[in-house]
């Protein structure tokens, strides 16, 4: 199989469980509704564990731009290919999306709440901060990259690696994600976003698109510094870009903490 397409296949899959979860605790009507957030921990987790298994052998199993991004600012992945596999990822998203769509069909319609049909495909924050939340998909997509390096770095049984992986966004998430959804993955919060902005969903809402950029510049920053910090910490290796992405990552944050502090004193 083509890498792209493999991407592309993988994405679709990983967005088919964790929208999938989402959807099953969030719609009326389905038995899973209000089951709670370890379910759909587990939903996401065990999605990317089963999208890893099944294309990971001709990919990689990146399945998220930030850690394309991150795995090449590490050196393990050539940056002629970014480009490729972020666009192969979102279509992927947003193909993923349709398809829950289509599962649940009947339940939009017994959904009252359009909050709760946005958050079968996208993310949002518990307490709207886009300081705070930035921080948040940052720390959390950080994390992601560096488990996923560390992780790489281990001798398990042959094929146990796609399960670690899926446990390692199962922890993110009971311990880090309660405060935006974690994302930690633009395809996955961009794709579907676009994919609830075009479906006719009964009784949708808008997007949220003036948040829509939280979760996509958290995890590519995150996921970028997760990729320079291994490759310096832990392998010794301190080139100009762990410097150049460390500097971006405060300059943004400075710039969003300026934003939010005029926000409050308007």
């Amino acid at each position: 199989m083509n890498p792209y397409l493999a991407e592309l296949v993988g994405t679709a899959i990983l967005i088919i469980f964790g929208g999938g979860v989402c959807a099953n605790v969030n719609l009326k009507k389905s038995f899973a509704y209000q089951s709670g957030w370890i379910v759909i921990s587990f939903g996401w987790g065990l999605g990317v564990a089963m999208a890893a298994y099944a294309v990971g052998k001709y990919s990689g199993a990146h399945l998220n731009p930030a850690l394309t991004v991150g795995l090449a600012f590490n050196g393990d992945f050539p940056w002629s290919k970014v480009a490729g596999y972020i666009l192969a990822q979102m279509v992927g998203a947003m193909i993923g999306a349709a398809v829950v769509f289509f599962h649940f069909l009947p339940h939009w319609k017994e959904t009252d709440d359009p909050g709760a049909k946005l958050g079968v495909f996208s993310t949002g924050p518990a307490i709207p901060n886009y300081f705070a939340n930035l921080i948040s998909e940052m720390i959390g997509t950080f994390v992601l990259v560096l488990g996923v390096l560390t992780i790489g770095a281990n001798k398990f049984t042959d094929g146990l690696n796609p399960f670690i992986v899926g446990m390692l966004i199962v922890a993110i998430g009971v311990s880090l994600g309660g405060t935006t959804g974690y994302a930690i993955n633009p395809a996955r919060d961009l794709g579907p976003r676009i994919a609830h902005f075009l479906l006719p969903i009964a009784g949708k809402g808008p997007s949220n698109w003036g948040y829509a950029w939280v979760p996509v510049a958290g995890p590519l920053l995150g996921g970028s510094l997760g990729g320079v910090f291994y490759r310096a910490v832990f392998k010794n290796d301190w080139t100009p870009a762990f410097w150049c992405v460390l500097l971006t990552c405060l300059l943004v944050l400075l710039i969003v903490w300026m934003i939010e502090n005029k926000k409050k004193r308007a």
